[in-house]
């Protein structure tokens, strides 16, 4: 770094000094001075590539300014414009700034280089999920499995989406593909009574919720107590002992 810092006081406009003296800062961990060499390095060839990147990155993922990371990967692209990475991080760097719409215009321009890249599917996905465009989500999510078809939020969001739509049956599916990779997430096993409920089949939600209750009954029981979806289930003797037992783990 010093040696960098020297040769710049002689050669100000050194593009290479001022890049690499923007590494050396990265690996330090000093990211806002490095994005600010990376900066001054642009200033003396705008026209270079990495710079551009690097300096992305830096906004992206270290100092999460994701607004001044756009124009960096956009310039980026103005000098290697079938670039993946540049493509896939301008898609991010929108997607985190809340720009959905340019999120997946961008990640579908990323696509077209991989075609088979779960992540550019999966973050596509979440932008039409967070756009409420949801039967575009659930295809992109699909998309993102056959690249990856273990992936635990791939299934997950489908699930979450299709419950969203009051399609109970396929939502169950979905988090049954979840329930084989994680049997004991007690979160999918609660939603999976709000489905079965909400399809009318009581005694498998009161199944569900006995595995929740049997592992975190002082985190649920106020849960199930308190959730009107549940309510007609107090009617049904197996749902009284279970809260009965419940009851009694909490004391």
């Amino acid at each position: 770094l010093i040696s960098y810092e020297r040769a710049l006081e002689y050669y100000p406009g050194d593009y290479w000094a001022w890049y690499k003296r923007g590494l050396t800062l990265e690996q330090l961990r000093r990211y806002a001075d490095a994005a600010e060499s990376y900066h001054n390095a642009c200033e003396i060839q705008p026209d270079n590539y990495w710079a551009w990147y690097d300096q992305g990155c830096i906004y992206l993922n270290e100092i999460d300014d994701f607004e001044r990371a756009i124009p960096c990967f956009q310039q980026a692209l103005r000098h290697l414009p079938y670039d993946y990475w540049a493509t896939y991080r301008l898609g991010e760097s929108y997607r985190l700034a809340g720009h959905y719409g340019a999120a997946i215009a961008t990640f579908g321009q990323s696509l077209k280089i991989r075609p088979r890249d779960f992540w550019g599917w999966y973050r596509r996905a979440d932008c039409f999920r967070r756009w409420g465009r949801y039967a575009d989500a659930l295809q992109a999510y699909q998309r993102a499995l056959t690249v990856r078809p273990t992936d635990y939020w791939a299934w997950f969001r489908q699930g979450e989406l299709w419950q969203k739509l009051g399609r109970y049956q396929r939502a169950i599916a979905c988090y049954q593909r979840v329930l084989d990779l994680d049997p004991q997430d007690d979160y999918v096993w609660y939603e999976i009574a709000h489905c079965q409920v909400q399809q009318g089949d009581p005694e498998d939600a009161i199944y569900s919720l006995s595995k929740v209750l049997d592992w975190y009954p002082k985190t649920y029981l106020p849960f199930i107590q308190g959730d009107d979806l549940f309510q007609g289930l107090h009617i049904y003797p197996s749902f009284q002992a279970l809260i009965k037992v419940a009851s009694r783990h909490c004391d």
